[in-house]
C-alpha cells in the first residue's frame, strides 16, 4: 500500500491538486515497474533545507531539493525536501507558474527514488527528457481531471 504524503515546514504557501498530485507520482513509479511505498514530500524554506544540505551532504550551499532514498528493492521509499522559496524564485526565472515547478521538482525527486542520477551531463539530459514526460503526463490526463471537477461544482 502506498502513502505518498505532503508536509509543510516554516511555508504558508500549499500544493493545489494533492489528490491529482498524489495519483501522477502513483503512476510515474508504477510505469517503471515499481511500487510506492512511503514517499515523503516536505516543503520547507531555505534555512530549513540549507540545514539539511550542511548536516547530511556537508554542502554550504542552497538548493532547491534535497533527497533521502530509503528503497527497498522494487519499493520506493523516500524523504523529498523541497525549498517553497528556491522553487518560487526558479519559476520566475524560468517563467513558468509556481505551482508547475513544484510539480517539476517533485517528480526529480521521485526519479532519483527510481534509480535516475544527475551528476553528469548525460545523466541531467536524461532526468530532464523523464521529468518533461512526466509533466506533460500530468498536464494531459491529471490536470484535465481537476477541470472536470471544477466544472461539476
Amino acid at each position: 500500500m502506498s502513502e505518498i504524503m505532503f508536509f509543510y515546514e516554516n511555508v504558508r504557501g500549499r500544493l493545489t491538486c494533492v489528490r491529482q498530485v498524489r495519483a501522477w507520482v502513483q503512476t510515474i513509479v508504477e510505469t517503471k515497474h515499481k511500487q510506492a511505498g512511503c514517499i515523503n514530500v516536505i516543503f520547507c524554506d531555505n534555512t530549513y533545507l540549507l540545514k539539511l544540505n550542511k548536516q547530511y551532504l556537508k554542502h554550504d550551499t542552497y538548493t532547491d531539493i534535497i533527497t533521502f532514498d530509503f528503497v527497498d528493492g522494487e519499493i520506493i521509499n523516500g524523504d523529498i525536501f523541497i525549498s517553497w522559496e528556491q522553487t518560487a524564485d526558479n519559476a520566475k526565472l524560468f517563467g513558468v507558474k509556481h505551482q508547475e515547478e513544484l510539480r517539476r521538482v517533485i517528480i526529480h525527486g521521485v526519479l532519483h527514488l527510481l534509480g535516475y542520477k544527475d551528476k553528469t551531463a548525460p545523466e541531467q539530459q536524461q532526468m530532464r527528457r523523464e521529468e518533461n514526460k512526466a509533466l506533460t503526463l500530468f498536464n494531459s490526463a491529471f490536470l484535465p481531471e481537476l477541470t472536470k471537477h471544477k466544472e461539476v461544482r
